[in-house]
């Protein structure tokens, strides 16, 4: 069947002519009407109107076009012309996009076709995907456990095969830790490899887009699409992007990999634990060496994390006030308009970390909290740069748990937000970071993040390809 194909496949009978666009998108628009009841991974889906495109894709030539007729699901916080971009909150129900994001662009550019627009927690703000403002994202492995978030709905999309691509956005595990709870592949680029442009902001320190697959040569493939400069985005790179796709057939030689110590003083699950161990030796089979390294100040990085990002996020969420765009509230003057839009259009969790955002801005704490944070923050990336001059890429796992069940965390915010405890610093040192997967515990699976230096995915997608020969996650497909 077309939707069981990898990407690299499906581009080799597209360019043969022995499939036609329309019916790559046909297979998956049926494999999204067999599991989406069951899933909820979409906000909009956009298959009819990729239908329509791939009708014209026919008459082109399929080598002019890198990603000819694949479709891709996007996070619903990523601009497309013509289609709602909600970041799953009400306050932006109704908000139509007036244009491309940068991604949406070059993936149109190269033959890309856009099937829908995919659910997650209000903002990009959970861990979970239960705080989308409009319905929770399910777990396919376990529909009574949660898919991870932020980009819960981008997971699932590709771990159920509606979609065998996806785009997330992360901004302190959002791609990697839904990756490891859905078993997929989840890439976070280096802060900068991937235009931000169209990107509805949270954090912009923080933020990046990058992509979910089921393999690596896929994920690879569309890296090379949507890497590089952008004079649209102040904070692009000019790095050069390599062709990941041939890069990482070359197995790697002589690998240093990197545990750090303080990681396992947090509580990991036992069937986690396991996996890890397994896959580690499985690295040093292939005659890699593996060392401890010490991120110190690592035990940080969570408080650190949440001082900086809610202070961001209050900053760029001001501009939901009712008067521009999105919702509005009817109100008998402007303060109870601005007061009544915020507090009708934002969800409990946005609010939170609006207000601890405000106050760690404000006159008096400043200093106190922003300021403490920024330099701790330069620490834990002097701790990273420390560790490279050691070894060529850190190992742990994504996540310290298995996917849990809804409302398990609702009540303890401090509890979701430990879910993201190996993934926070990544973001925070601006490293690509990839999280594979590597085994089950319980029936769910396991992810292991491999932290690489920066602008050095390629590392990172080398591994994942010579892993994915040995355990072939992809083979096994939940619903």
């Amino acid at each position: 069947m077309l939707w069981q194909k990898p990407v690299f496949e499906l581009l080799e009978l597209l360019k043969r002519k022995e499939v036609k666009p329309t019916e790559v998108v046909n297979a998956f628009y049926e494999r999204f009407s067999q599991t989406e009841e069951k899933v909820k991974a979409y906000i909009t889906p956009t298959y009819e109107q990729a239908l329509e495109q791939a009708k014209d894709l026919e008459g082109k030539k399929p080598e002019d076009y890198p990603l000819y007729g694949i479709p891709i699901a996007i996070k619903d916080n990523i601009n497309v012309e013509g289609f709602p971009t909600t970041c799953a909150s009400r306050i932006l129900e109704n908000y139509i996009s007036p244009y491309d994001a940068t991604v949406i662009e070059r993936l149109k550019r190269a033959g890309a076709l856009i099937v829908g627009k995919t659910n997650m927690d209000e903002f990009a703000m959970g861990s979970s995907t239960e705080y989308s403002a409009f319905f929770p994202t399910k777990n396919p492995w376990d529909l009574e456990r949660v898919p991870g978030g932020s980009s819960g709905g981008s997971a699932v999309a590709v771990a159920v095969q509606s979609a065998p691509l996806s785009l997330g956005s992360d901004t302190g595990g959002s791609i990697r830790q839904p990756a490891s709870f859905c078993g997929v592949i989840g890439l976070k680029p280096t802060y900068g490899r991937v235009s931000r442009y169209g990107l509805v902001a949270f954090a912009s320190s923080l933020d990046q887009i990058g992509p979910f697959g089921r393999r690596a040569k896929d994920v690879a493939l569309i890296m090379e699409v949507i890497s590089g400069f952008d004079p649209k985005d102040s904070t692009s790179a000019k790095a050069e992007v390599p062709k990941f796709s041939q890069e990482i057939e070359k197995t790697p030689q002589k690998l240093r990999v990197g545990i750090p110590k303080e990681f396992f003083e947090f509580e990991v699950e036992e069937g986690v634990k396991e996996c890890f161990d397994r896959f580690l030796k499985f690295l040093e089979s292939q005659g890699f060496e593996v060392e401890e390294v010490s991120l110190p100040h690592s035990k940080y990085a969570i408080p650190t994390y949440y001082i900086i990002a809610p202070s961001e996020a209050s900053s760029n969420l001001a501009r939901y006030d009712g008067v521009r765009f999105g919702y509005r509230a009817k109100a008998k003057d402007i303060n109870q308009m601005y007061a009544e839009t915020r507090d009708h259009g934002f969800g409990p969790e946005v609010k939170r970390r609006i207000l601890l955002g405000t106050f760690a801005l404000s006159t008096g704490y400043y200093d106190a909290y922003y300021l403490k944070a920024m330099k701790v923050r330069a620490l834990i990336r002097k701790d990273f740069e420390e560790a490279f001059k050691r070894v060529d890429v850190i190992a742990c796992p994504t996540s310290p748990t298995t996917a849990f069940k809804f409302g398990e965390r609702t009540s303890d915010p401090i509890k979701m937000y430990l879910a993201d405890i190996f993934t926070v610093s990544v973001n925070l040192a601006g490293l690509p970071a990839i999280s594979i997967p590597i085994g089950k515990s319980n029936k769910l699976p396991v992810g292991g993040q491999l932290i690489g230096k920066p602008f050095d995915e390629t590392t990172l997608l080398k591994v994942a390809h010579l892993w994915e020969q040995n355990y072939k996650h992809y083979e096994e497909i939940p619903l």
